[in-house]
């Protein structure tokens, strides 16, 4: 599946799941406000707990990266070194991985980048291209400027925080090694970030959590449930804070979707999820993706499910 300014996100349809993901997240928590009550709607498992907001940060700016398929090394395969949180918070001691999809120059290095690694269950390309609007802003862009903006809100609440690469490389990482950077970090959480690439008409967000795999290195027996709770504290959070409804077109309107062909789930020892912010080949998606304001907000939204979920 693909992963694949100035528009302020419309409000839509916003099926009484999308209230159910918010109410979730906010069961216990103090603060949620009136968009926390979720009518009659089914909560999602894994929910318990309060929701943190971030404090908001002036939009960064940034120079974009695309992923979302399988691993390995590549050169120069160091993480991206992040500070440490600069600042005392409620994050403090907390180690948070984030991983922007892809890289923007992948496609110049087509070679390396079909190279064929081992997933744990299977082989996949190290890494792809990602997808891009209609007017050709890449996903890879997309996912460093949301993973800039996301550094900085985490970093403001204490985290310590590693990128997965930040534009220093000329491909890659491979998903193996994107997977190992979390690992090797010991990471209390990893979101990997991206954007979809599907058919026009085919709207919203989801969150991907790993399924049930054993297989060769791969076993997340350990890390589906608390995956899953940080997905699910994610997608409603992130319902909140841009307005944007959960994917008309995967995971049957709850914004969550269970996958076990991803190596960087797969190889995964810590919890981690995917987020889809979007489809970038709808016009109505696209605006808001393109939207440095909508980016804020995005960011805004996985930094609170993160804190969410670190904070219990």
């Amino acid at each position: 599946m693909p992963y694949d300014e100035s528009v302020p996100p419309t409000p839509r349809r916003r099926p009484l799941l999308a209230a159910a993901l918010l109410a979730a997240v906010c069961l216990s928590a103090a603060g949620c406000g009136a968009d926390g009550a979720g009518g009659g709607a089914q909560t999602l498992p894994g929910s318990s707990g309060s929701a943190a907001a971030s404090p908001s940060a002036p939009p960064s700016t940034s120079t974009p990266v695309p992923e979302k398929t399988s691993a390995s090394p590549t050169p120069s395969a160091k993480p991206s070194k992040s500070a440490p949180g600069r600042v005392s918070g409620p994050l403090s001691g907390k180690t948070v991985v984030i991983d922007p999809g892809h890289n923007p120059n992948n496609h110049l290095h087509t070679r390396e980048i079909n190279r064929q690694v081992d997933i744990g269950t299977t082989h996949k390309e190290c890494d792809t291209t990602g997808t891009s609007t209609n007017s050709g802003y890449a996903e890879a862009r997309f996912t460093l400027d949301v993973s800039h903006r996301l550094r900085t809100l985490l970093q403001d609440q204490g985290a310590k925080v590693v990128l997965t690469y930040d534009n220093d490389r000329p491909y890659g990482p491979c998903v193996d090694e994107r997977a190992r950077i979390g690992n090797d970090a010991k990471a209390d959480a990893v979101v990997s970030v991206h954007a979809d690439g599907s058919a026009v008409g085919n709207r919203g967000f989801h969150v991907i959590v790993p399924a049930p795999v054993r297989g060769g290195a791969a076993d997340t027996s350990e890390i589906v449930e608390p995956s899953r709770d940080l997905g699910t504290r994610i997608a409603g959070l992130f319902v909140r804070d841009t307005g944007s409804a959960p994917s008309n077109y995967v995971g049957g309107n709850t914004g969550l979707d269970i996958r076990k062909d991803l190596g960087g789930l797969n190889l995964s020892t810590v919890p981690k999820v995917f987020i889809e912010c979007g489809n970038m080949r709808d016009p109505k998606d696209a605006a808001l993706l393109t939207s440095a304001s909508w980016r804020q907000k995005a960011a805004q939204g996985i930094a609170d499910g993160i804190s969410s979920y670190l904070m219990g």
